[in-house]
């Protein structure tokens, strides 16, 4: 069996084509493969779920039979995402996935790649998330591992693992998508490169809501506004099943304020934001910004 059986499965979930790569899991699920392949399908199929918000499935799924460590990992962060999952529950959520990856022989790429990602959501775990994956055991590890390095302001280190990524397949989807993040990172000086990259990516899958918010981030970077406001159009509609996203709603803010709109345009997409994403580091920052310009405020109150 060709392990490339699931190039496409990985593509389209890689890219953000989430209904796309549950049609090809369920199309995958018919043909033979080696056991190894038919875990990972089965881990990427509920993934997908998972970024559609269909976190009961998930759950559903995960908890029948015999499960491997990557399919529980993914079960705890469906408990930690799903909006029945109680804000005191989650922290006992968190550790139950520190555990099972904490041990090797009760691990798997695809459960400490799921903690990693659960730790980095929650805010303030970048270290436990880094120790996930910085050993680089697979292509997701290394992406992930130059996300946080760009998030940690470590563009050095993030470089010095893309050259590895290149090394390893230069042509990879995961490859073209960290050279972007850097790209963007590094500012306007390389933003043309990663124009260049994600204008390959679309022609070649497709738009979804990922490349769109990558392009509207590159164009606001290139100070073509008006573009970055089509393709958050684009994704706002791309979304529709799911609602808007926390990286469509904060691109939309960006892109409304360097468009000179109002705060009757802004308004209401900051209200979906503090709404729909509370914890969301964006929107706490907000909220602490807000409220340091209210305590100001009162000193200079005029009475009545």
């Amino acid at each position: 069996m060709d392990p490339d059986e699931l190039y496409t499965l990985r593509a389209q979930y890689w890219l953000g084509h989430y209904g796309l790569s549950i049609d090809e899991a369920k199309s995958t699920a018919r043909r033979p493969m080696t056991p190894q392949l038919k875990v990972e399908r089965e881990e990427f199929y509920l993934r997908a779920l998972l970024e559609l918000k269909q976190y009961d499935d998930v759950i559903r799924e995960a908890q029948s039979g015999d499960k491997g460590p990557g399919i529980r990992a993914l079960c705890f962060r469906a408990k930690y995402d799903s909006p029945a999952t109680p804000e005191a529950s989650k922290e006992s959520i968190l550790s139950e996935l520190q555990l099972l990856v904490s041990d090797a022989s009760t691990s798997s790429a695809t459960a400490q790649l799921v903690a990693a990602q659960t730790f980095l959501s929650h805010g303030e775990m970048t270290k436990e998330a880094l120790s996930c994956v910085h050993l680089g055991t697979t292509m997701e590890h290394l992406a992930l591992t130059v996300q946080i390095y760009i998030r940690m302001d470590r563009i050095d280190l993030a470089k010095k693992t893309l050259a590895s990524m290149k090394q390893a397949d230069e042509e990879a989807v995961l490859t073209q998508l960290c050279s972007v993040y850097i790209n963007l990172a590094v500012g306007r000086s390389e933003v043309q490169d990663a124009i260049h990259t994600l204008g390959s990516l679309t022609e070649q899958y497709g738009n979804s809501p990922i490349l769109l918010n990558l392009n509207a981030s590159a164009y606001i970077i290139a100070g073509r506004y008006s573009e970055a406001e089509t393709c958050l159009t684009e994704a706002i509609s791309e979304e529709e099943g799911t609602g808007s996203s926390s990286d469509t709603l904060i691109n939309l803010v960006v892109c409304y304020q360097q468009l000179g709109k109002g705060m009757d345009a802004i308004g209401p997409v900051l209200e979906q934001l503090k709404r729909g994403f509370a914890s969301h580091p964006f929107v706490q920052g907000l909220a602490r910004v807000e409220g340091a310009f209210e305590r100001e405020s009162i000193k200079y109150k005029v009475a009545a």
